[in-house]
Parts: structure tokens; C-alpha cells; sequence
């Protein structure tokens, strides 16, 4: 399977300009000599230099099935270090269908979901952090996201896990060395040497797994709660902040009965933002089931928007959010900013013992957005992720792994504080090596890697 030739889709498929199949593997520029046809009918681009561009037709005998121009490339300068070619053909879906079932139709097999980044992997094209760090390409949501994942591309991540591995395994070699020949080699204050560098490495360590908060949100967006009581302008915030209206809203108290969650980009950071019902008491039953699925989500939260209406008094209703607010990230949007107010920042920042920043906005005219952006920066971004140096974990796999590591490195640094004999010290060292190894695949087996590729999308 592994050195068949494959093909597939590798746009989407979707009615569009242009559509681009893929072809990989010893048999590539076979099958494109067999389906493609220059203008004037004479070349074989198996012949042609690599990483070239020809205009021409596919054609099924004599049938012409489109107008395409085709790249060559020539192994291992490829994606996956096979022979590729790839068809740009028109982006109508019937055309890339009818283009592709030629291609397989003369000696290339579909290929599965993610099988030219397996491959790219399997060929040592790129490590596994490389091959994750793809779809989190294609997957990003925002710019930073985009960033992250590019960088992780570029292998940030397999350059500092690789410097850890190399000291690791040097101590490693080392103990193994002196435990089988003890006369020529002394380990008397080993640990002296081991300690400072185990501890730097379980603190990188430990820095890394830090991230993965900051990764789950740069990828999948900060999970946000809209909070306050009824006719305070939650459904009119939500409305604004997508640019469209999406919840209703109306001047009767209760009208939001249930939860309604959305995706929001904020110039640049995404949201997944969830509008709740009114929190106040009630003897509606359908509006208190509301009440107690918005209290749930406010547990669940990474931040909560705590809306107040600026026109009117605050009441208890007030009071109890303030109260959930307690030990959470949240913004208050001192909301009708447009209108007299009878509730001021001074009054709110009274009740929450300016605990939390206060925005004054108007989900009618827009006013504050710009100050809610700089606080979502400040609050989550913090200008700690500079790209180009830093690294941020953004999945769920590599934080796991990373953290076997530093459980590994923290019995290594426990048994050479209490001096254990060396050959304990060894195994944490090892366990601690092999999940490192894990994160950029060198001591993953065949079956997580096929379950790791499995997820991607068909023609990656």
C-alpha cells in the first residue's frame, strides 16, 4: 500500500476557478503520460525537467476530458518525497470527478484521508509535530492560530524537543556505560552534573505543557459566555458582535429561553461565544431550565462577558452574577451607553472590588469594541506569543505526552536527590525520552500513526 501510487482531490471540492489533483508515487509520471496530451499532441512529460509547468489536455483515448496545465516534480523534492504531479484542471466538481477517475482509471488508486502526509512523514519529509501542525494550517480560525501553526510547521517544536532528547540520551549512554563497565568508568558525583541539566529539562518541559491552555485557544477560540439579567442587550451584544442578527431581540424580559452559541471573529480573535438567557428568579418553567443551562455554562467558561444595562438600577440579579463571577476571567460591558446613565463604573467597580475590567459600550452604536479588543489581547495573548521564538502546544496528544515526560523527569530528579542507585535513574530517563520521542513520532507505533492521519482531511 505504502508504495503504491496514489491520487486524490486536493482542493475543495467545490464549484470553483480551479481545481488541483494530486498524483504520488513510483507510478506518477507514468500515469500522466498515459492521460495527458500537449497541444501539439508529441510530448511525454516523464522526459520534461523537474518542477516544470505544461499546458496541454487529459484526455481517456481520444476523448478529451479538459484543459489543464500540469506541474512535474521530481522525487524527494516533493511534498512527499515521491514523484508528484499535480492537475490543475477546472474547479467545476463534474470536471474534477471526470479528471480523477481518469487518473485512477489508468494506474493510480484513490488515496485515503491524509495518506500524502502520512507519507511525507513515513519518508522523513517531515516529522509527526510537522504532519499535526498541517491540518492546524488548514484548520486555523484567525490570525494567530495561523501563525502558531505555521511556525510549528517550520518545526519549532521538533527543534526543541530534539535538543532535550539529544541531552537525555547522552546521560542515558552515560549511566548504561558506567553500569557495564564499572572498572574504567566511575559514576562518584554523577549527580552533581545530572541535576542542574534533568531540572533544566523538566522546566522546559513543564513551559511547554503551560502553552496548552494558550494553544486549545488559539485554535479552537475562547469559550465565552454572555451573562447578565434580562433586557440588559446580551442578544443585541451578540447580534453586534457577529454583524448580523442572529438572536432576537425584543423589550420583553426572558425572550432568550435557551442557549445560542456562535463563532466570532474579533479582528482576529475567535470567539465561541454562547448568548444565555436572563439570570433572575422565575416561576417560568421553560425560562428556569434557561436560567440553569446559563449558570452551567458560566462553570464552563474561559471568559465571561458580564453585561449590565447602564440605564437601569442593579438588583439582586446583579449581585448573584457578580457573585459567579468570583475566581473566573471576565469582562463587565457596562451596556446603553447611548442612553442616561443611572449606573455607573464607579458603582460596579464598588460591588466587584475592581476585580475585573470595565468597558462602557452600546450594542446600538458599537461604542467600546475597540477597547473589548485590546482587553481579549491583554487578557489571553498577553504579547507572550512572538512566533518566531516561541512555542505554543496546541494539541491534545503532544500536551499528554509532554506531560509523561516531565512526570518521568521528576522521578529522575527525586531518585538522584535521595541517591538511588543509577540504573533507576536510567528507566525515568528513559520513559522520560520515549514520550518526547512520541511527540515527533519516533517511538509511536504503526497503528497511533495510522489513527493520527486518519483524521485528516481526504487529498492531505
Amino acid at each position: 500500500m505504502e508504495h503504491d501510487t496514489i491520487a486524490a482531490v486536493s482542493s475543495a471540492v467545490a464549484e470553483s476557478g480551479i481545481g488541483i489533483i494530486r498524483i504520488s508515487g513510483p507510478d506518477a509520471f507514468t500515469v500522466i503520460d498515459r492521460i495527458y496530451r500537449s497541444k501539439s499532441g508529441k510530448k511525454r512529460l516523464s522526459e520534461e525537467k523537474s518542477h516544470t509547468i505544461h499546458y496541454g489536455f487529459i484526455v481517456n483515448g481520444e476523448e478529451i476530458i479538459d484543459e489543464v496545465l500540469v506541474m512535474i516534480m521530481r522525487a524527494p523534492r516533493t511534498y512527499t518525497a515521491e514523484d508528484t504531479v499535480e492537475i490543475n484542471c477546472h474547479g467545476g466538481i463534474y470536471a474534477m470527478k471526470q479528471t480523477l477517475e481518469t487518473v485512477i482509471r489508468h494506474g493510480a488508486r484513490p488515496a485515503e484521508p491524509g495518506e500524502f502526509t502520512k507519507r511525507a512523514f513515513l519518508n522523513g519529509r517531515i516529522d509527526l509535530s510537522q504532519a499535526e501542525a498541517v491540518m492546524d494550517v488548514i484548520q486555523s480560525k484567525n490570525e494567530y492560530a495561523l501563525k502558531s501553526s505555521v511556525s510549528q510547521l517550520k518545526g519549532s517544536v521538533k527543534a526543541a524537543v530534539g535538543e532535550m532528547r539529544e541531552k537525555i540520551l547522552y546521560h542515558i549512554a552515560k549511566i548504561e556505560a558506567a553500569l557495564d563497565d564499572p572498572e574504567h568508568m566511575s559514576l562518584d558525583g554523577y549527580t552533581e552534573e545530572l541535576l542542574p541539566e534533568i531540572r533544566e529539562i523538566h522546566r522546559k518541559v513543564c513551559r511547554l505543557i503551560d502553552t496548552a491552555d494558550d494553544g486549545r485557544i488559539l485554535t479552537e477560540g475562547i469559550q465565552t459566555v454572555i451573562a447578565g439579567k434580562p433586557n440588559a442587550g446580551k442578544s443585541s451584544l451578540m447580534n453586534m458582535l457577529m454583524g448580523e442578527e442572529r438572536a432576537i431581540v425584543t423589550d420583553i424580559a426572558g425572550t432568550t429561553r435557551d442557549v445560542l452559541e456562535e463563532t466570532i471573529n474579533v479582528r482576529g480573535i475567535t470567539l465561541r461565544v454562547t448568548d444565555t438567557a436572563g439570570i433572575r428568579d422565575t416561576d417560568d418553567v421553560v425560562e428556569k431550565i434557561g436560567v440553569g443551562r446559563a449558570k452551567e455554562k458560566m462553570q464552563e467558561a474561559d471568559l465571561i462577558l458580564y453585561v449590565a444595562d447602564s440605564s437601569g438600577r442593579l438588583d439582586e440579579n446583579d449581585r448573584e452574577i457578580m457573585e459567579m463571577l468570583k475566581g473566573r476571567k471576565a469582562i463587565i460591558l457596562l451596556n446603553k451607553s447611548d442612553l442616561p446613565s443611572v449606573t455607573t463604573e464607579q458603582m460596579l467597580r464598588e460591588q466587584t472590588e475592581d476585580a475585573y475590567p470595565i468597558v462602557s459600550v452600546s450594542a446600538k452604536t458599537g461604542a467600546g469594541m475597540d477597547r473589548l479588543e485590546e482587553l481579549l489581547r491583554e487578557m489571553f495573548y498577553q504579547g507572550r506569543l512572538s512566533f518566531n521564538n516561541e512555542i505554543c502546544i496546541t494539541n491534545m496528544r503532544q500536551k499528554t505526552l509532554l506531560q509523561e515526560a516531565a512526570d518521568s523527569l521528576k522521578r529522575a530528579i527525586e531518585s538522584a536527590e535521595a541517591d538511588m542507585p543509577e540504573d533507576f535513574l536510567s528507566i525515568d530517563l528513559r520513559s522520560a525520552y520515549e514520550a518526547l520521542g512520541g511527540i515527533t513520532g519516533e517511538t509511536l507505533g504503526e497503528d497511533i500513526v495510522n489513527e493520527i492521519f486518519g483524521r485528516f482531511c481526504m487529498g492531505k
